[in-house]
């Protein structure tokens, strides 16, 4: 018996592509739990205090807090609301994506490039926003020729495929993982006896985890090479 795939089921067999849907599931999932973790924050007695028990606000602010304190050591302070809120909503989509190829049934919308890549070119015109803003217009270019003028016409070629090949690298990256992980997933389970499974799934769940902060992680780098000078 072929197992059941509600990813398929949900796009009418085929009819909308399956990352669409993946990707709609996700955005809801996500939207969710905004939208309870903001009736939490609203109906808290004193918002400036953490619960002492595990709860959906406390969850919150925990994730909150660990984003904006790695973010603060990599980007500094300076709009570091603005990267966080970026930042850390690229985070949770990426690893609710992930998570959802956990789901017997179901595929991670990061398993496809379509949406690889769509998160890599936001990322890139993300950075490219920020070099502006931070160098000005004439200064960020100008970190394109380098400090010898004789070699600019070498160091534009340089910087320019250097920054086409990032979000190359961080979609095919992240869709080779994910693809890779969701298909050793399906075999070894598919495979093994009721309990062994576990530990594939344990693996697979730091494979997400882990992936989804490493795009994170070099989209940041990217960030600050693009507002600094180097």
């Amino acid at each position: 018996m072929n197992p059941v795939n509600f990813i398929d089921l949900l796009s009418f067999g085929g009819k909308i592509p399956p990352v669409i849907v993946g990707t709609w599931l996700v955005m809801a999932i996500l939207l969710t739990f905004a939208v309870m973790a903001r009736r939490s924050l609203a109906k808290a007695a004193d918002p400036g205090l953490t619960d002492d028990t595990v709860t959906l606000l406390s969850f919150s602010e925990v994730m909150t807090e660990g984003m904006a304190t790695f973010g603060k050591d990599l980007l500094g302070e300076h709009d570091l609301n603005s990267y966080i809120g970026f930042f850390g909503t690229l985070f949770l989509f990426i690893l609710t994506a992930n998570l959802l190829g956990l789901v017997p049934g179901m595929e991670p919308p990061t398993s496809d490039t379509d949406l690889t890549w769509a998160l890599a070119i936001i990322c890139f015109i993300y950075y490219i926003y920020h070099g502006f803003k931070h160098r000005g217009f004439v200064g960020y270019l100008k970190s394109f020729i380098g400090p010898l003028w004789w070699l600019s016409w070498f160091m534009v070629m340089i910087e320019v495929i250097d920054n086409v090949a990032r979000p190359f690298s961080l979609g095919i990256r992240l869709f080779a993982n994910m693809f890779a992980d969701h298909r050793v997933l399906g075999v070894f389970t598919g495979l093994t006896k009721l309990g062994l499974p576990v530990i594939f799934y344990a693996l697979g769940s730091l494979v997400c985890v882990v992936q989804a902060f490493v795009f994170v992680l070099l989209a940041m780098i990217y960030v600050v090479m693009a507002t600094h000078e180097h």
